[in-house]
């Protein structure tokens, strides 16, 4: 064990979306490179916009994520006494002062201070900055309303040397004497996150590139109060394709990680998609890496310094998400350990309302085989319930693509008599497998005077009701005898 200590600190005012997820997981990945601990605190003290059924959300996406944390979760309203008495002995020792402006006058300042800060203008005094104490302490007693703000000094420069953007600096002159806490005694979340940082004995501080600003006022208090101020690692920005900032509110769905669980990918290749948003190993010839493997490679160093960009598109799920997920995700159905990915499997299909237990379970030679075959075409888990759909209905409650039918079953009038004849011969057949019914259905074809290759792209719209998948008999296999059978007489229907 080592003496690091990391925190994901997420606000439950939304669920746990992309950005969120990357931030988590760059600090357990960096807490189990080196051996540290990994601290969940659910920041919730915007007590309008926080919700339960958010936390839930965040939970939820880190468990499936697969982030488990060695401590936590933590709320940061259950210390917002310790915040409180910070404060006062922030005011105690003159790092701080009551702000007695009226709330009104405080407001507009506040908005003047914002564009002055932005424009990295010097910043205004306020006029309580330098009020005697005992003066400020007769008007706190007779009841006059007061923010407690920090004495920022009036000359120098705040710096830090950030792991992934080198040192930082801004004179201090173009930052506000912050508000700590606010005349209804609530602590705002600069003074709340230094503080439960301190107690909490976090050592790295790994977040996004937007609190870089904040990192300089928070730099102030952790001086302010004497305590050792954390290494800072910030984070790149993730943009969406247009290179606007991915945010909840504009991207909606889109940028959710439950959306992502719910659309069939698979945790450990969303993990290293998430993994590669921003940072890169030494080993920069390949992309696909098991959790293993990121760990071992992890470093601070290897962030990048430029943003990341999401490149989703809109439409539905196939298509929305952005396309290297789904290459990765397919990369991932398609070569994983087939016993790790039956039970997912089995998963979606419980979900979708299609298993069945006469599958013999999850690790039944059809049910595995019959995902091995398919596992190749699909982006998706979801696939498995859509496209594969066919292979896991008894009945026709699968969906036949229009093209497929005009192209496969009603270009030659004669299938009207020959697929019943198909069903026919295959019911005849004594053993149902690969060979047999190859057989079966070039005997036929010889018999009628037609080409296979009419009778098998015919099947294969019978059978699924499209006009691509895997090799015909294998599929004949996968549906079996009776399915087949009853398809391909229903198919005549179609022609």
């Amino acid at each position: 064990m080592s003496d690091i200590r990391v925190r994901f600190a997420p606000s439950p005012t939304g669920y746990l979306h992309v950005g969120g997820a990357r931030t988590a997981l760059f600090n357990w990945l960096f807490a189990r490179k080196t051996g540290g601990r990994f601290i969940l605190r659910i920041e919730d003290t915007d007590l309008q916009r926080s919700s339960e059924e958010m936390v839930r959300g965040i939970l939820e996406g880190m468990e499936w994520l697969g982030l488990d944390y060695d401590e936590g979760p933590f709320y940061q309203s259950d210390y917002a006494e310790k915040h409180r008495e910070t404060a006062a002995r922030l005011l105690d020792s003159g790092a701080a002062y009551r702000d007695f402006t009226p709330k009104q006058e405080r407001d507009e300042a506040t908005i003047k201070q914002q564009f002055a800060e932005a424009a990295r203008q010097p910043r205004a005094r306020n006029p309580y900055r330098d009020l005697p104490r005992d003066q400020s302490d007769r008007m706190a007693a007779e009841g006059t309303p007061f923010v407690i703000r920090l004495r920022v000094p009036e000359e120098g420069r705040t710096s830090f040397d950030d792991v992934v953007f080198g040192l930082q600096e801004r004179s201090c002159t173009e930052i506000e004497d912050l508000v700590l806490l606010r005349s209804d005694g609530h602590p705002l979340y600069n003074l709340s996150v230094v503080v439960d940082d301190i107690e909490m004995g976090i050592t790295h501080v790994i977040r996004g590139q937007d609190h870089i600003s904040n990192t300089h006022k928070q730099v102030l208090i952790y001086e302010a109060l004497g305590a050792q101020v954390p290494t800072f690692a910030h984070l790149p920005l993730i943009l969406a394709p247009n290179k606007s900032k991915l945010s909840k509110r504009k991207h909606g769905a889109v940028v959710s990680v439950t959306t992502y669980r719910d659309s069939g990918f698979i945790p450990d290749a969303f993990v290293n998609f998430l993994a590669l948003l921003g940072w890169s190993p030494e080993e920069t010839d390949r992309e696909m890496f098991t959790r293993a493997e990121l760990i071992e490679r992890f470093s601070l160093e290897g962030i990048h310094k430029s943003n990341a960009v999401f490149n989703f598109t809109e439409g539905d799920a196939r298509h929305w998400t952005d396309q290297k997920a789904l290459w990765m995700n397919h990369e991932y159905i398609s070569k994983m350990p087939l016993a790790d990915l039956l039970p997912m499997v089995r998963t979606q299909l419980e979900r979708d309302g299609l298993w069945r237990e006469r599958y013999g379970g999850d690790q039944s030679e059809w049910f595995a085989q019959t995902v091995d075959l398919l596992r190749a075409r699909y982006r998706t888990l979801a696939d498995f319930s859509s496209y594969g759909r066919a292979y896991f209905v008894d009945d026709l409650s699968f969906e036949f693509e229009q093209a497929a039918v005009q192209k496969n079953l009603k270009k030659d009038a004669a299938l009207r008599d020959l697929l019943p004849g198909l069903a026919a011969k295959f019911e005849a057949v004594e053993v149902f497998d690969h060979e047999s019914t190859d057989a079966a259905l070039r005997e036929f074809a010889g018999e009628r005077g037609v080409k296979a290759g009419l009778l098998i792209n015919a099947a294969r719209t019978a059978l699924t009701g499209q006009s691509v998948g895997p090799g015909i008999f294998d599929v004949i296999v996968a549906v079996g005898r009776e399915r087949t059978v009853a398809r391909l007489r229903h198919a005549a229907s179609l022609v």
